[in-house]
């Protein structure tokens, strides 16, 4: 049956069989050259053998090309230079530094624009707090941890058609039982009933959009936020924590002991680079820390840290923030020695966008460079907004940052 098999092969319109003649025409044509070698003593005719060899290997390698392109070109629907340029591109990015990238919300998927650019190498360990919009509607419908998060990392180091990227980010409109939801959230949440495993169906999303590196869940627990404020009440839920009118004075997670995934750990502890945020301070970072004492993992890694601070402040978690206050706050709800490096924004923000801002209670985060000097950080400061629309990270400029940053380093220690 096997041999039957094989002679399918032959079947007319494979588009295989001329090159698989052409390349069995080459291994003749190379024997026959080596033959004449090692037989002839004329010196001439060892010429003309030569000649033989080389017209072989030439037959051999464009017969084995031309089989390669015939298989290649039915599975993947790209030209053969970008074909050449994806698995190019793949070599070099296997060999980028190893990242591990911290936190939640935009912040963090714009972040990850960037680095796919450098390294596949990346591993996103995302906050599953999350109770509000889709996600907190899908987390207490189906008792599953929040997916929203979750998918816009996918969605963001995806290396599929840009299709299906937009098909993950579609939102249903008012006016139908989905109003609200995002497509990527009802996806993941279903694949995590099909599968029975919210972790198998984040791994099979990945499959889906063909994501370079990985998207973790801080922990499979069940979570939920708890602040404490300044006046001594508190406030419960992610989503409700900024809309309290007084300030954060600490942060927790319920339960207290909450476990940490293994692949998250294990990531930790390999990694070269482990970023914080961007991302809102205490209901994007600070909960992945606070996941079964990780930040205990992050201290004792061998890994450059660095903590990206925020460009505006948030109004119910940071208002009056500057970067010194991010940092003591992060530093305050774990241990010294989580950071070594803060990169703060040192570009100005036109007018009319501080305008915009300010009618949100919203303001630039100062970088005060000296305090956070003062506490054994090193700064680093660049510009690297983009205001195109919102004050935003630019993801390029920030990616660049932290790749020199660890490159730097690796290459001084070497």
């Amino acid at each position: 049956m096997k041999i039957l098999k094989a002679f399918k092969w032959l079947y007319p319109g494979m588009w295989v069989k001329r090159w698989i003649l052409l390349t069995a025409f080459g291994i003749i044509m190379i024997s026959m050259g080596f033959v004449m070698v090692l037989l002839e003593p004329n010196p001439k005719n060892k010429i003309y053998a030569s000649i033989v060899i080389i017209t072989g290997i030439l037959a051999v390698v464009t017969g084995i090309k031309r089989i390669i392109k015939s298989l290649l070109t039915v599975f993947l629907p790209q030209s053969e230079d970008e074909l050449v340029d994806k698995v190019y591109k793949k070599r070099v990015l296997e060999r980028g530094p190893r990242i591990v990238v911290i936190g939640g919300g935009t912040g963090l998927s714009t972040l990850l624009h960037g680095l796919k650019e450098y390294t596949s190498n990346i591993t996103a360990i995302v906050t599953v707090a999350d109770d509000g919009g889709s996600s907190g509607r899908l987390r207490k419908e189906f008792d599953v941890p929040p997916p929203g998060d979750i998918r816009n990392c996918l969605v963001a180091l995806a290396d599929a058609e840009p299709l299906v990227g937009k098909l993950f980010q579609f939102r249903f409109e008012e006016g139908t039982e989905f109003a609200g939801h995002n497509f990527g959230n009802i996806f993941i949440t279903a694949l995590s009933k099909v599968t029975g495993d919210f972790d198998a169906a984040i791994k099979e999303s990945s499959k889906v959009l063909a994501i370079r590196g990985r998207v973790l869940p801080s922990t499979l627990d069940k979570v939920s936020l708890v602040a404490e404020h300044a006046d001594g009440s508190e406030t419960a839920g992610e989503s409700q924590i900024p809309k309290a009118s007084s300030p954060i004075k600490k942060i927790r997670l319920r339960p207290v002991n909450c476990r940490p995934t293994d692949e998250a750990v294990d990531a930790i502890r390999r990694a070269d680079l482990i970023v914080l945020g961007p991302g809102s301070l205490y209901t994007s970072i600070m909960p992945n820390l606070l996941v079964g004492r990780i930040y205990q993992e992050i201290i004792n890694s061998r890994a450059v840290k660095a903590y990206v601070c925020n460009v505006m402040t948030q109004k119910g978690e940071s208002d009056d923030y500057k970067a010194s206050d991010h940092l003591k706050a992060i530093i305050g709800h774990t241990a010294p020695g989580l950071i070594n490096y803060c990169i703060v924004n040192t570009a100005k923000i036109k007018e009319d966008m501080l305008n915009k801002y300010k009618a949100e209670d919203s303001y630039p985060v100062v970088p005060d460079t000296e305090n956070l000097k003062k506490m054994k950080c090193k700064v680093i400061e660049a510009h690297i907004i983009n205001t195109q629309g919102y004050v935003r990270h630019d993801p390029d400029k920030l990616a660049k940052i932290l790749v020199d940053l660890v490159t730097s380093l690796k290459k001084a220690r070497n």
